[in-house]
């Protein structure tokens, strides 16, 4: 599929395809991401890109979740890496209380403080992907 970029306005935020197994993040000024708004976001994801995908949340804004979002925000089967550019040591912080709440987990997740960086990261995880 030919590369594409193509903005999507939900009720909390932008999501950016920036391509078919690519999408950008970033949630508004002062949201509380709840369950709702969860399911909004995955049902977005599932439907607009193709798996598996993964995912550069940009940390413009400052925002929270609820305690159950924490727990599942990045639970989705189909993503397979997470970069999260962080602009702020309160949205360094934040990232860190999701990782800690879900070390259990193996997901593939890197905070960055540059979206490019970011952007190579998830172009690598994605070559190791393909190499498998």
């Amino acid at each position: 599929m030919q590369e594409r970029e193509l903005s999507h306005r939900l009720s909390f935020g932008t999501i950016i395809i920036l391509n078919e197994h690519l999408a950008e993040v970033i949630i508004d000024e002062g949201v509380e991401m709840d369950k709702k708004l969860m399911e909004e976001y995955h049902n977005f994801l599932l439907e607009n890109l193709t798996p598996p995908f993964s995912l550069l949340v940009n940390k413009l804004h400052s925002y929270s979740y609820t305690f159950d979002v924490q727990r599942k925000i990045s639970k989705l089967k189909e993503v397979f890496a997470v970069a999260v550019v962080v602009n702020s040591i309160g949205s360094k912080m934040a990232t860190k209380t999701i990782l800690s709440l879900n070390n259990d987990e193996n997901w593939t997740m890197k905070m960055f403080y540059l979206r490019e960086e970011a952007l190579i990261w998830l172009n690598e995880e994605k070559n190791k992907r393909i190499s498998m």
